[in-house]
């Protein structure tokens, strides 16, 4: 399994792990695959230029088996872990841990000494994989906040 870093040429690669994981996991997220599943390439592209992002997919035998990425937090000294997903798969196999640890040193790499998270509470594999990597909850509520100190 690798991890590769997206850019904006990346697009299609990026759709295919976006609109796989809506599809997959409906659960795990605040979008729907209905909000994304029509977006052109104008808007795929878009995404992965956003400055200061982190985007990674997860590749096993040249298939997308996960996806993570890394944004701009509330501040200069603070990133967000966004958009975590795993194939079932590959789950139980340490790629969710992998995406995580990379999104936390990009973070830090790029200066940040905070990184922030939101999780819907259902969601109790995730939260068990972000508490296994030192994030705390910070707030709870429609989504439950979390942070971890760099």
């Amino acid at each position: 399994m690798s991890l590769r870093l997206l850019g904006a040429a990346d697009w299609p690669l990026w759709r295919e792990a976006r609109l796989t994981a809506l599809g997959d996991a409906p659960h795990a997220f605040t979008a729907r695959l209905a909000d994304w599943d029509d977006g052109g390439e104008s808007r795929w592209r878009e995404r992965l230029a956003l400055p200061d992002a982190h985007n990674l997919v997860a590749l096993l035998d040249g298939d997308v088996v996960g996806m993570a990425a890394g944004m701009p937090g509330d501040g200069p000294d603070a990133r967000r872990l966004r958009s975590v997903w795993v194939s079932p798969r590959v789950r139980g196999r340490g790629v969710a841990d992998r995406l995580v640890a990379e999104v936390a040193s990009w973070a830090s790499r790029s200066g940040a000494t905070r990184l922030t998270l939101a999780v819907l509470p259902a969601n109790t594999a995730a939260l068990a994989l972000y508490r296994r990597h030192g994030f705390t909850v910070v707030e709870e509520g429609r989504e439950t906040v979390m942070t971890k100190e760099l």
